[in-house]
């Protein structure tokens, strides 16, 4: 009865359209609230001045843009497991600090930058912490144990240690976090999600109310998701050999043997795995 938001398209018509803003806002103001403030309004980014883009974007989907103070906030939805997904977060946060430099005299004082992860997978590290799912990080000092830095903050939601059903939901942050882990399979609408917002979502949700163009996108982008998500998965949890090297690349070998078997690029594929591109070509 209703899009998956963890597709392409579900992500970007709930959160990444002008018509939707007031739905990110929401979601935003939930989950930064206690450290950011109240959010008032958003302009959307072009998502190109991250730098060079992935071909296709088949494996991930994120929305930039930035507050009315001029902060600025990367979203993204991330699938599958990826080799250094890490160092890709937290690279793709550099570049709206070096789009604040100013030419001439400037005092190198900057706006805040957010980076929010909505993860369709557990952190190896962490799979043991059924408890914690929700990480924020920022530069941290470990003399002192205090927050050295806090214009640069990381937020990471681990979305399947998220078990809440919706009789336990207390908080409007949690009926967010349920509504988009159970959208696919709702079949009416939660009572406990009677606000608003929500029935905008449900609404813009709803797969009777798109036309045949969108019904067949929304499928393309439904089974890039299936095929994908089931490949990695499959790759990572089956023949992955903890803390050896060897293991590990034979490891990504198989991730990109599978994904080059489905289609994908070899740009796709040496990011997703962090092969070379030579050695994807030898495959």
């Amino acid at each position: 009865k209703y899009i998956s938001p963890f597709t392409d398209f579900g992500f970007k018509k709930l959160f990444g359209t002008e018509p939707n803003k007031d739905l990110l806002i929401d979601f935003l103001n939930e989950l930064l609230r206690q450290d950011e403030g109240e959010i008032k309004d958003l302009t959307y980014l072009s998502n190109e001045q991250l730098g060079r883009r992935i071909a296709d974007r088949k494996a991930i989907f994120y929305i930039y843009c930035e507050n009315e103070k001029g902060e600025k906030f990367i979203v993204e939805l991330q699938k599958a497991k990826q080799n250094y997904f890490k160092d890709r977060s937290i690279y793709y946060s550099t570049f709206p600090i070096q789009q604040q430099a100013e030419k001439g005299k400037w005092d190198f004082e900057l706006k805040a930058v957010y980076t929010i992860g909505i993860l369709d997978f557990i952190f190896d590290e962490n799979k043991n912490n059924k408890n914690v799912f929700h990480h924020e990080v920022q530069l941290f000092d470990k003399q002192t144990q205090k927050i050295f830095y806090d214009k640069l903050t990381y937020i990471y939601l681990e979305m399947p240690k998220f078990t809440k059903t919706e009789e336990e939901l207390e908080t409007h942050f949690e009926k967010w976090l349920y509504v988009l882990k159970n959208l696919e399979d709702l079949r009416e609408k939660p009572k406990k999600l009677q606000e608003k917002i929500f029935q905008k979502l449900f609404d813009q949700a709803a797969i009777a109310n798109y036309s045949d163009d969108e019904y067949a996108e929304y499928e393309e982008s439904l089974k890039v998701y299936r095929d994908l998500k089931n490949t990695m998965d499959t790759a990572f949890y089956e023949g992955k050999t903890e803390g050896k090297a060897e293991g590990k690349r034979e490891n990504s070998i198989k991730i990109a043997t599978n994904m080059k078997s489905a289609g994908y690029t070899n740009s796709d594929i040496s990011t997703m795995t962090g092969l070379s591109v030579n050695a994807i070509k030898e495959l």
